[in-house]
């Protein structure tokens, strides 16, 4: 249940207006909290309860600290606190007054993102770029695009230690087992414990030591396996559910290792690489760099204006210059703006045919490479290509103070939901401290 609470606007005397009155109206919290549409979005936060039940907690709190949170990088504990200390967040919050006692925990904004989920989130984004727009903030001009990996945290995998992860969970459930009925279960948890250390601790791996551990490995996994699928029945319903799709994917992941063992490889398709978050996949780096392989969701990206929107959001290996996504962007745009781009920049990736063929349908002009013999206005392209080409670098800027300053660097929302609402609220929280440096 969801119950909004009266806020009247127009006040007669001054000190029956919020705080008294007495708030600094030029304040960067406040000229922020007017950017966003407190109405319209509660009454989209009303949609997620039912008509009946207790309240839920007050949505224009619930959304005003999901931007505080990542507009400054803290922690839901510290926003928590900041709310109890910060007379200007509590405004921004649209508090009437200053309020000394906590108003709710850091779980609560936990279950309430996971209720919402990334349909709210984006709803969240569009009517906050509605209004910027709105206000001329920002202003339709040409695109950028490009695409990023938003890395999760999770440990750097490797093939023993995931079967390890998979062996430790399989043995503690069975130690559960153990204490319902007081079998003994023999799971040779110390061996296989000894075995990883031993692997581990090592700075020096040869490749014949590496193949014995795996081997090694697999075959303590399939006989835990085997002996918690026999008996897995001795829970509680509820819990033995939950148990058996962590089998499933445990099993999953045995299968994939022992497929990559006996065949000499070192890939294979829809990989798990995170026993813990097993939607994550390895996406390969176009790039050079220390890394080669990151893990996290692949994100494609429009720069408008110096705005950067996510577009795309996927946990896949997949190309973001396809013809199809590049449509849906300019679609985007179009929605956005009533109008469609004066012009599209991006990496070399994008000027394939396809690319080339839509941008001339749609009257919008390129910036790539043109293919084929030069035309007599060669030097005048050439200059408009390499002019455009450096305006790559607001793009590839953005994406970097995105991941320095926004908390784009490790998505900390451990869900699979969790991750689009992560990368999509970082990305709104930044556009947001660009319009208040434009208003200031």
């Amino acid at each position: 249940m969801y119950r909004g609470k009266d806020r009247g606007e127009d006040y007669l005397f001054k000190e029956l207006m919020p705080f008294g009155g007495q708030l600094e109206e030029e304040n960067r919290w406040l000229k922020i909290k007017g950017m966003i549409p407190w109405g319209e979005l509660e009454g989209e936060y009303a949609k997620y309860f039912s008509d009946r039940g207790r309240p839920g907690l007050d949505g224009r709190l619930v959304i005003g600290l999901f931007l505080l949170k990542h507009m400054s990088n803290k922690s839901d504990r510290e926003v928590i606190w900041e709310l109890q200390e910060n007379v200007y967040w509590q405004a921004f919050c649209s508090f009437e007054g200053f309020v000394r006692s906590k108003q709710l925990n850091s779980s609560s904004l936990t279950k309430i993102r996971q209720r919402l989920g990334p349909k709210f989130t984006k709803e969240l984004e569009e009517k906050t770029y509605r209004v910027l727009i709105k206000k001329k903030i920002i202003k339709g001009k040409g695109m950028l695009v490009d695409a990023t990996v938003v890395p999760e945290k999770i440990k750097y995998p490797n093939d023993i230690g995931l079967l390890n992860d998979v062996r430790k969970w399989v043995v503690e459930r069975l130690k559960e087992v153990s204490e319902i009925t007081g079998e003994k279960i023999r799971t040779y948890r110390r061996k296989a414990k000894r075995l990883y250390l031993s692997f581990a601790k090592r700075k020096q791996k040869t490749k014949k030591m590496i193949e014995q551990t795996k081997k090694q490995m697999l075959q303590y996994v399939k006989r835990n396996l085997g002996q918690i699928k026999d008996r897995v029945h001795q829970f509680d319903y509820f819990v033995q559910k939950e148990i058996e799709k962590k089998i499933e994917l445990a099993q999953k992941i045995y299968e994939q290792q022992y497929r990559m063992y006996k065949e000499k490889v070192n890939k294979i398709e829809g990989r798990v690489v995170s026993f813990w978050r097993e939607y994550v996949r390895p996406i390969k780096r176009g790039k050079g760099g220390g890394k080669e392989v990151e893990f996290g969701p692949k994100v494609c990206l429009s720069h408008v204006d110096g705005m950067t929107f996510v577009d795309e959001f996927r946990h896949d290996n997949y190309s973001e210059a396809k013809v199809e996504i590049v449509e849906q962007q300019i679609k985007n745009y179009e929605e956005r703006f009533g109008k469609k781009p004066v012009s599209l920049t991006g990496d070399q990736l994008y000027g394939n045919r396809e690319n080339r063929q839509l941008l001339k349908d749609q009257e919008i002009r390129d910036a790539f490479k043109p293919l084929g013999r030069k035309s007599e206005n060669s030097q005048r392209q050439e200059q408009y290509l390499r002019r455009k080409q450096r305006e790559r670098n607001l793009i590839e800027g953005d994406i970097g103070n995105a991941k320095e300053h926004y908390g784009l660097s490790g998505i900390r929302y451990h869900y699979v939901e969790g991750s689009e609402m992560w990368v999509r609220l970082g990305f709104l929280a930044k556009n947001l401290k660009i319009a208040l440096a434009r208003v200031s």
